[in-house]
């Protein structure tokens, strides 16, 4: 590409205030950001860090040890811009709940500590600068006289190890997390940090300042609201599903009424395979039940004939007749379907709808039962359901850590005998889609399998002879959710 002098000139002087403004590829988001942006460019920038966090937070949990994707360049001005800009506008959107600032702090957390270990010895000295956490490094000759004091404190580290790292003298108060867990020497109200620990001092100081800023972000929030274009967007992306939105499925007439008992034992999430029960033991749903699970079925195939005449005998067995039916609520199945007012074609909820919004009353059974239900509760319907005490440990572990999706797969992988699925689990349909691939051999549903216990039978059956062949789509799924984040990293 060609250039004129003139626009040499601009593109040097653009780049020369970049670098003013981001000397360095990481930054603590002290001081917002005050430059003009459009509104696509807003969106475009919140979407993408979103996916990016969406990542961080199955690979935080899940591949603690290698995430696979690059930290930010060096040189990169561009990309600092936008990740600046970008967590500004997402700590806009989560600031709105302490749900949702939890998981937002946890998320960023997790890649600032992955950008910060990617840096070189020299870059993390040249960080630790620039945001004025500059620890006195000791002298060789107080490490010479406090080596077997500092070999004995640090764990893995012998006498020869000590001589080689470097040291620094921290205050108590910025190590007590190595204090407690007895990884650091105590000596005069200070600590002797080895260089391979100062990360969690610097994350410590990092959560400290996000924590606050969250909350001050959030008590400007009525300012914000009054912004008749910039609310709808913060409300959207703090809600936000990035995924495919399975509006239009390709199973749609394959799936016959007679397999729904047996598909939600077998492939059905643990929110709609709840929903499913309540249904048949009470036949009835209230209206967020309905919603819920009737788009659910919608977007695994059933149409809106198979819809009607699903619910309606379902309802007829319980205290409502045909005729109650007709009047009260096939209409909004109809309108579900986009064959009634607005004529608006509903798409099935994601895991981050159901999470967030509308939770379950006394007499309800929509929701996130991993983010709903009591956890004593939720372990009596894990045993029911035949999860072995180890794998119930892991899924409540993971609900008390607030990684509900997480805990989503992992009932994924126990229920379906998988080690790991390999992908990032944000829709109850993909929940479906993936089990059918993995139950069918990655062939698409057959609508011969009409018989419910034949289809529980074959299904066992293909279950042991596929298990073997997940991980290489599991890897594919996992590359192909990684596609287009590239632009985010570039090589160091």
């Amino acid at each position: 590409m060609q250039f004129s002098s003139r626009e040499r000139l601009k593109h040097a002087r653009l780049a020369g205030d970049r670098r003013e403004q981001y000397p360095h590829s990481l930054q603590f988001y002290l001081d917002p950001p005050t430059e003009s942006i459009s509104l696509v460019e807003f969106e475009s920038f919140a979407i993408d860090r979103l996916r990016l966090l969406k990542v961080v937070e199955n690979l935080g949990v899940s591949y603690v040890k290698s995430f696979p994707y690059k930290a930010l360049a060096e040189d990169d001005y561009e990309a600092r811009r936008k990740d600046h800009i970008s967590h500004f506008i997402l700590r806009l959107a989560y600031c709105q709940s302490e749900d949702l600032r939890r998981w937002f702090l946890q998320q960023e957390m997790d890649l600032f500590r992955y950008r910060f270990n990617q840096l070189s010895e020299g870059l993390m000295q040249k960080f630790l600068e620039h945001v004025n956490l500059s620890f006195e490094a000791i002298g060789e000759d107080l490490k010479n006289e406090l080596a077997y004091d500092l070999s004995v404190s640090t764990p893995g580290f012998s006498m020869s190890k000590v001589k080689e790292q470097m040291y620094y003298k921290v205050g108590l108060a910025d190590a007590v997390d190595l204090f407690r867990a007895r990884r650091v020497f105590i000596k005069d109200g200070f600590a002797y940090v080895p260089f391979k620990e100062i990360d969690v001092i610097v994350l410590n100081n990092y959560r400290t300042k996000l924590s606050k800023a969250l909350a001050l972000t959030a008590r400007s929030l009525p300012s914000i609201q009054s912004d008749e274009r910039l609310q709808p967007l913060l409300n959207h992306l703090s809600h936000s599903y990035v995924g495919p939105d399975y509006s239009v499925q390709k199973n749609t007439g394959k799936i016959s009424l007679e397999q729904i008992d047996a598909l939600s034992v077998k492939s059905f999430p643990l929110c709609m395979r709840q929903l499913h029960r309540a249904l048949r033991d009470n036949h009835h749903l209230r209206h967020g039940g309905r919603m819920q699970y009737g788009l659910f079925l919608k977007g695994i195939g059933l149409t809106l004939e198979q819809a009607l005449e699903f619910w309606k005998k379902e309802f007829i067995r319980g205290k409502v007749d045909a005729d109650k039916f007709d009047k009260g609520y096939a209409y909004s199945i109809r309108h579900n379907y986009g064959k009634e007012g607005k004529r608006t074609d509903y798409t099935p909820y994601s895991c981050m709808k159901i999470i967030m919004s509308n939770p379950p009353s006394q007499g309800d059974y929509h929701g996130c039962p991993f983010r709903h239900s009591d956890p004593e509760l939720l372990k009596q319907k894990l045993q029911l359901y035949k999860i072995p005490p180890s794998g119930i440990t892991q899924i409540l572990e993971l609900v008390k850590g607030m990684h509900f999706q997480l805990a989503c797969q992992k009932y994924f992988e126990l229920t379906h005998d998988v080690d790991d699925i390999g992908f990032s689990l944000n829709h109850p349909n993909q929940y479906f889609t993936e089990s059918q691939k993995l139950l069918n051999g990655g062939r698409e549903l057959k609508k011969e399998l009409n018989n419910s216990g034949n289809f529980q039978q074959k299904n066992n059956s293909q279950e042991s002879v596929n298990s073997s062949s997940t991980p290489t789509s599991s890897n594919a799924a996992a590359d192909s959710e990684l596609e287009g984040l590239e632009a985010y990293f570039t090589e160091d």
